[in-house]
């Protein structure tokens, strides 16, 4: 009797008819797409969210350090791959947080536009003739370069007056002696009417640069600080540069996360390559990530008191230290001390370099 055989779609190999998977590829043999097979294969595939995610999760919290023990013992299959937990924590946690990010964008732009308010022009008429004339410095800009090096904006600007047949009294509306006297840094401040004129004019960026205190043989630093410093002013809002500011942490966090694993292995250097460590604090930021996901859930019902939200994050160092007394095998006292230089050295020194660094960015490039 001949044995009926199928064709694997994936492999395009035969095999009986009987097998449910096929023996060369492992596809299924009838593998019908549906919803729930797309979404299931999906978090299976790049999560494992199967029976491991439970079995890993309640240890997790419940058990500081037992999981990394295991995994570094050699049960690797049993329970969540450390990478992998860690990964949907934080993607549960920053889709969480993102809610709140919006709320605190919105506020932030409401705040700087209160704070800020609204621009404030030089009494004069703009006509066509004298934003031609401002505009003009941008293809005649050789003919004040002198004026420009030897004296201030205004000067260069008197030198334009009889370039182009600007009336004396424009130039003095528009750059005064009181707003000039008063230019702060980067020309925002108490001085800031001469700039805003020089915005309603619709002046060329190298003149409002100049104005704002940008030297002449500036870099491509420098002209970046100035142009951000301006587009932000301009635009009196700071939302954006949160965004980009938020945006950025998980990028970070993988950089963060090796830094504690250095930390970890300085402190004990001959217990395990720096791999142990790394699953140790894959670990126990999925634990933070966690904790985390859960103020924030719990936020959102109920708006909690700060103290408990306070003592809930100074329960993570606690669990830290028992999490490094029981996967390092040391005593209570010199878990505590390697806990608290830990916590120490990350918080006071790598997490604000950090956030000063992450400020830097979301300022040069929202």
């Amino acid at each position: 009797m001949k044995t009926k055989k199928s064709t694997c779609k994936n492999c395009e190999k035969q095999f009986k008819e009987s097998f449910k998977f096929c023996p060369y590829c492992g596809q299924q043999a009838k593998d019908e797409l549906t919803v729930k097979v797309l979404f299931y294969n999906t978090i299976s595939n790049y999560f494992s969210f199967d029976a491991r995610f439970f079995k890993s999760f309640f240890p997790l919290v419940l058990k500081p350090g037992y999981l990394a023990s295991k995994f570094i013992q050699g049960k690797r299959l049993l329970y969540l791959h450390p990478a992998q937990m860690y990964l949907f924590i934080a993607v549960v946690f920053f889709f969480m947080f993102s809610f709140i990010q919006r709320d605190q964008v919105q506020t932030l732009d409401n705040q700087l536009a209160k704070t800020l308010g609204p621009q404030e022009v030089s009494d004069i008429i703009y006509d066509k003739k004298r934003n031609d004339s401002i505009a003009s410095v941008k293809s005649n800009k050789q003919k004040v370069e002198d004026s420009i090096e030897r004296a201030n904006l205004k000067k260069a600007l008197k030198t334009y007056q009889v370039i182009e047949g600007v009336s004396e009294k424009e130039i003095d509306s528009l750059l005064g002696p009181e707003n000039i006297k008063n230019k702060s840094i980067w020309g925002i401040g108490k001085g800031t009417k001469a700039l805003d004129s020089l915005i309603k004019a619709e002046a060329p960026p190298e003149i409002i640069y100049k104005h704002m205190g940008m030297s002449k043989d500036a870099g491509a630093l420098e002209r970046r600080l100035y142009r951000q410093a301006f587009k932000f002013y301009k635009s009196r809002k700071g939302g954006s540069m949160l965004q980009t500011f938020y945006d950025a942490i998980p990028i970070a966090m993988f950089f963060l996360l090796p830094i504690f694993a250095l930390i970890l292995k300085i402190l004990y250097f001959n217990r395990g390559l720096y791999a142990h460590h790394l699953v140790f604090s894959f670990y126990y930021f999925s634990f933070l990530f966690t904790v985390f996901s859960i103020i924030l859930g719990i936020n959102f019902i109920w708006d909690m008191p700060d103290w408990i939200d306070l003592l809930v994050v100074l329960s993570t160092f606690f669990y830290l230290l028992m999490a490094m007394k029981r996967f390092y095998q040391q005593g209570w006292f010199r878990s505590f001390i390697k806990t608290s230089v830990t916590a120490f050295l990350f918080l006071l020194f790598v997490a604000p370099l950090t956030v000063t660094i992450l400020g830097i960015f979301a300022f040069l490039f929202y």
